[in-house]
């Protein structure tokens, strides 16, 4: 009785590995989805100042929205036109 449960289990076993190498990998979810990083306008103008301004926040998370709009908002003065706009229609 126990050789043939053993031998169940390795043939069910084999069996689940055939199958599941037969689907094609699936892509992952987005790294950092949040609807709270605005629009992908919105990300393109601020891309380039986030880059340059906000390496340390990047760094520890990049996914840290609070913190990467703390660094741009301490950084306005020296952000690009598009991404300064970016911040005011949305109030910050």
């Amino acid at each position: 009785m126990i050789r043939i449960g053993t031998l169940t289990l390795a043939w069910l076993l084999g069996s689940a590995a055939v199958a599941l190498a037969q689907f094609p990998p699936q892509p992952g979810a987005p790294k950092c989805a949040s609807p709270s990083q605005g629009t992908p306008q919105e990300r393109a103008a601020c891309q380039p100042d986030v880059t340059r301004f906000c390496q340390a926040e990047l760094k520890t998370n990049e996914c840290d929205v609070f913190a990467i709009l703390g660094c741009l908002q301490r950084n306005r003065a020296r952000l690009g036109a598009p991404c300064r706009q970016v911040l005011i229609r949305n109030g910050q």
